[in-house]
């Protein structure tokens, strides 16, 4: 089965981008070569390469996994944590119950 592309608008691109140059400067202020978060993360260096430059076609477990790996993995928690729209939009309706 053929697997869909993901289409990414340019300032998401760059969120990610973001995302794996963070990734990148963690591993090298831990002194880490690319070669030993890979074999720790249990990945291959060349996706270690693709979540450095950004690349959305990577799986979510290769990121946890090197986040993990430079003891980073309780940021993953952070994702998605605070819902600012959602609270909005709950209090939004309860004020409308009145």
């Amino acid at each position: 089965m053929k697997r869909k592309k993901q289409i990414l608008f340019p300032k998401h691109l760059r969120i990610l981008e973001q995302l794996g140059e963070n990734i990148r400067l963690a591993r090298k202020r831990r002194k880490l070569s690319a070669t030993q978060v890979a074999d720790r993360a249990g990945i291959a260096r060349n996706t270690l390469y693709l979540i450095e430059k950004g690349n959305s076609s990577v799986s979510i477990g290769a990121v946890f996994n090197v986040l993990r790996v430079l003891g980073l993995h309780e940021d993953f928690l952070k994702l998605a944590a605070d819902d600012e729209l959602g609270r909005k939009l709950q209090d939004l309706q309860l004020l409308g119950d009145e």
